[in-house]
C-alpha cells in the first residue's frame, strides 16, 4: 500500500502585521516537532493554546480552536496580543527569507512593536546579541518577553531567530518605519549552563554534602561561617559621627540594650530556610547549589500536585572567572573550554540531585528536562 506523505507547508507570506505590531521569525532543523515549539510555549506563556492547530499536528486540545484547513499554517496564541503562525516552508512567497541552510520549519511571530526610545548602551554584557538586532531600542514590555521567548527557545531546539522583519518584504510596513534590522541570531546552546531541580524533598545540608561527594570530592558546605565575636571593644564610648552629642550613659544603654537582642538572637534554635554548597574549580570557577524554598515556580511546575503549595529549589549556578566576558555574544576561547567543563560538571550535579530527591529539572530559561538529557 502507497504511503501518503504530509502536505508541503505554505511558504512565508509577505505581509502579516499591522501598523502597531512586529514580526519576528523563529526557524528549527527538521529535528524538531510543532508540537515541541508548543510546550516551549506554554512554559513561558499561560495563556497559550491554539486557535488553528495545524493540520497533521496528532493529540492537540482544542477547548475553542479549530484544525487548520488545506494549505492554512496553525495559529498558537502566546497572549491575547501575541500569536505564532506556522509552521511554514523555509522559504518566501516571491522572497527570500534570509534564513541558515539548515532550517526545515519556519514560524512567523506577530506581537505587539514596544521599543525604548534610546539606543542601546554601548559596552554592556549582550550575551545574545540582540543591540545588533535593536540598534534603534530594545524591546520593552510584551514584546521583550516575545524575543526573550525566541532565543531561549531557539537555543533550545538549536534553531535560529531573524528579528524585526516587519518591513523587510511588506511595502505598506516599510513605508510606515523602514525596513527593520533583520538581523539573524544563532543562539549558542552551550551559553546556558545553569540548572535548577525542583522538588518537595528537602535534602538537609548534610544529606546533600553527602550526595555531591559522590560527583565532586571538593564540595564543601557553605554554611560554617565565622564564630561571633560580638561589637569591637569600646564601641559604646565612641560618638555615632563627629560631632554627635548624645548623652554616653545613653549610648551605653542604647548598646547594652542591642547586645541583649544579638544574644537572645544567637541563643534561639536556628530555622534553617536555605543554604548553600560549592566547589572551587580553580581556573575555571566556581559551581554552587542553592537550596531554599520558593513559591514562584516555572508554569509547568507549579501545576503539579505537589508543588501547590510551592516547592524545594536546588539552583546550580556556574560561577565564571570573568563575569563580564561571559556575558560577550562571541566570548574568548578560554572561557569557552572553562564553560564547557563547568557545564559538565553542573548537569552531574543536578541529574545527582534529582536522583535524590525527584521532581522536575529545568535549564535556565525554565524549560524542563528529562534527566536523560543531562547526559
Amino acid at each position: 500500500m502507497a504511503q501518503t506523505s504530509s502536505p508541503p507547508l505554505p511558504p512565508l507570506p509577505r505581509a502579516s502585521t499591522q501598523g502597531h505590531q512586529a514580526r519576528h521569525l523563529l526557524a528549527v532543523p527538521d529535528d524538531v516537532a510543532v508540537d515541541e515549539v508548543e510546550v516551549l510555549a506554554l512554559s513561558r506563556f499561560s495563556g497559550t493554546r491554539w486557535d488553528v492547530v495545524p493540520a497533521d499536528l496528532p493529540g492537540a486540545d482544542l477547548p475553542a480552536g479549530r484544525i487548520a484547513g488545506p494549505g492554512e499554517p496553525g495559529v498558537l496564541r502566546l497572549t491575547r496580543h501575541s500569536h505564532v503562525h506556522g509552521p511554514y516552508a523555509p522559504s518566501g512567497d516571491g522572497f527570500e527569507p534570509g534564513l541558515p541552510a539548515r532550517s526545515a520549519l519556519v514560524f512567523d511571530v506577530v506581537c505587539p512593536r514596544e521599543r525604548w526610545d534610546d539606543a542601546p548602551y554601548p559596552g554592556g554584557g549582550d550575551r545574545d546579541g540582540l543591540a545588533r538586532a535593536f540598534p534603534a531600542g530594545l524591546p520593552t514590555r510584551e514584546e521583550e518577553r516575545v524575543v526573550q521567548w525566541l532565543i531561549a527557545a531557539a537555543r533550545r531546539l538549536g534553531g535560529a531567530v531573524r528579528l524585526d522583519v516587519a518591513g523587510l518584504w511588506d511595502p505598506a510596513e516599510a513605508q510606515r518605519r523602514g525596513a527593520g534590522s533583520g538581523v539573524v541570531l544563532t543562539p549558542d546552546p552551550g551559553a546556558a549552563v545553569n540548572l535548577s531541580v525542583w522538588s518537595d524533598v528537602w535534602l538537609d545540608p548534610q544529606a546533600a554534602h553527602r550526595v555531591l561527594q559522590e560527583v565532586h570530592p571538593r564540595v564543601v558546605l557553605a554554611t560554617q561561617g565565622a564564630e561571633y565575636q560580638g561589637p569591637p571593644q569600646g564601641i559604646a564610648d565612641k560618638p555615632l559621627y563627629p560631632g554627635e552629642k548624645m548623652d554616653p550613659d545613653l549610648r551605653r544603654e542604647v548598646h547594652a540594650r542591642a547586645d541583649d537582642f544579638d544574644i537572645a538572637a544567637l541563643q534561639a534554635p536556628v530555622v534553617l530556610d536555605g543554604y548553600g554548597l560549592t566547589v572551587d574549580l580553580g581556573h575555571d570557577g566556581w559551581v554552587t547549589v542553592e537550596v531554599s524554598g520558593d513559591e514562584v515556580l516555572p508554569l509547568l511546575v507549579k501545576e503539579l500536585p505537589w508543588a501547590a503549595a510551592g516547592a524545594i529549589c536546588y539552583r546550580v549556578v556556574w560561577d565564571p572567572p570573568d563575569q563580564f566576558e561571559a556575558q560577550m555574544e562571541f566570548p574568548q576561547a578560554g572561557l569557552v573550554v572553562a564553560r564547557k567543563r563547568a557545564a559538565d560538571l553542573v548537569a552531574k550535579v543536578a541529574a545527582a540531585i534529582h536522583a535524590a530527591v525527584g521532581g522536575e529539572i529545568a535549564d535556565e530559561s525554565e524549560f524542563l528536562l528529562a534527566p536523560e538529557d543531562l547526559g
